[in-house]
């Protein structure tokens, strides 16, 4: 099939490379000229793994193209997949300028019939508003389909190709051949249901496993005050079937482009039917909240951060990615500015973008975590880089002012911590080192 990806960002880019993989002939269309001439160079402008290799490869076999040409990009192709982003406004809701305008453009290009597929993600009812709309700009027979993605940054390759599912929203039955051809490959477990139920499906699945992710952050909170071991309690959760292990990794929150955004959208949503979505506001609270835990533990360990210098260890929202969309490191990092830290910053890929959004003369820029750690009062671990397990504590611990780690991943055992002369805080387990945390007799209550 000919396919024209409509948006280069990590929907459209990792979607469009991954439908030549099953012999799809696609080309990727974004208005950004200097986009397009850096991927035409084999350059990929967002980090994922592999996904450099697989843009090589299918340019050299001529699967794949780049072009910001939209006008001659729809008519070339049979299916047209909108990709665009649908960023928040301020009061919550989904932006949906860029792919009205997007719709806008395809409709007069189109000199034929189209099928129009959505991989955005956009309201319930969006889809319905892109018919009217493509309607009104032509006079060509077309089709829409929802088809939500479900993909993650740093393995979105390997989800795009091996998915749990994919879901298909048609309201032409007589698509779902066709559906299942352009998926051939990824999965047998394609789940064809209504427009309106995909365009819920997506931001349901998303707020659910927010909602896992803010409940295990209060387990652990409650854990950390009665003396329990979060990671024990999430493992023996997570063996019951009906709650299963993933997303119970207790931390400082979510962050990234999906979780934050499509929560607050799905609020406005129910809002907007007048219903009040009471759980999930609590959901966003807490996510909020629990990224303020890291300067508790400092303010527990030093008391005033005046003057007090903090290392940091990734900038990025997760492992694997150098999106710092929404990633608690942001606010973190401001927090200990205004209380008045020199803040020493590393991360392995996503620190140049964070530093394009945010910088201050009180922040020290590091090329490595070694350099962030030296002189420091304290440690502060963001993000869970696989490099961070691997390094030296013995060593850390002798290059710091005062050896403080602050472990908001849950990222070192107490095998690691033990003979550091660490003072060492995680999320939800017992103090090791300097401090021992829970004490029997004031949790007696308990």
């Amino acid at each position: 099939m000919k396919l024209a990806v409509i948006g280069t960002g990590y929907v459209g880019l990792v979607s469009g490379v991954c439908f030549t993989l099953n012999g799809n002939h696609v080309i990727c269309v974004d208005k950004d000229e200097e986009k397009i001439s850096k991927l035409n160079r084999m350059e990929s402008p967002i980090y994922e793994p592999g996904i450099e290799a697989l843009i090589e490869m299918n340019l050299r076999e001529g699967r794949l193209s780049f072009s910001s040409d939209l006008q001659e990009s729809v008519r070339r192709s049979d299916i047209v997949i909108l990709a665009v982003g649908t960023p928040s406004l301020p009061g919550g809701e989904a932006d949906l300028r860029y792919i009205e305008g997007a719709a806008t453009e395809i409709a007069q290009a189109m000199e034929g019939y189209k099928i129009i597929m959505t991989k955005s993600t956009v309201p319930v009812g969006t889809n319905e508003k892109i018919r009217n709309l493509i309607a009104s700009h032509t006079n060509h027979p077309f089709d829409i389909v929802s088809a939500p993605e479900f993909l993650r940054e740093g393995s979105a390759i390997r989800d795009t190709l091996h998915p749990d599912r994919i879901v298909i929203g048609l309201d032409n039955p007589q698509l779902e051949p066709t559906m299942r051809q352009l998926h051939q490959g990824f999965t047998e477990n394609i789940f064809v249901t209504d427009i309106r139920s995909a365009e819920m499906i997506k931001y349901a699945s998303n707020a659910f496993l927010a909602t896992k992710i803010s409940f295990i952050n209060e387990i652990a909170n409650i854990c950390e005050k009665v003396g329990a071991d979060v990671t024990m309690v999430a493992e023996g959760m997570g063996m019951d079937r009906r709650i299963g292990s993933s997303f119970l990794q207790a931390g400082i929150g979510y962050g990234g482009s999906c979780f934050p955004k499509d929560t607050n959208a799905l609020i406005q949503i129910a809002g907007n039917v007048d219903y009040e979505f009471k759980l999930l506001k609590s959901v966003v609270e807490v996510n909020k909240d629990q990224r303020f835990m890291i300067i508790s533990k400092l303010h527990e360990s030093l008391g005033s951060l005046r003057g007090a210098v903090i290392g940091i260890w990734g900038l990025a929202f997760k492992p694997n990615t150098d999106d710092v969309r929404e990633a608690p490191a942001r606010e973190i990092v401001e927090a200990l500015v205004a209380e008045g830290a020199t803040v020493k910053l590393y991360d392995p890929i996503a620190a140049d973008n964070f530093r394009a959004g945010y910088d201050h003369p009180q922040l020290r820029w590091c090329g490595l975590p070694e350099e962030a750690a030296e002189g420091s009062d304290a440690i502060c671990l963001l993000t869970d880089w696989a490099q961070f397990k691997d390094i030296d504590l013995h060593q850390l611990a002798g290059s710091m002012r005062r050896q403080i780690l602050i472990d908001g991943r849950n990222v070192y055992s107490k095998e690691q911590i033990e003979g550091t002369g660490l003072e060492y805080h995680s999320v939800g387990r017992p103090q090791m080192g300097g401090l021992s945390g829970y004490s029997p007799s004031v949790a007696g209550a308990v």
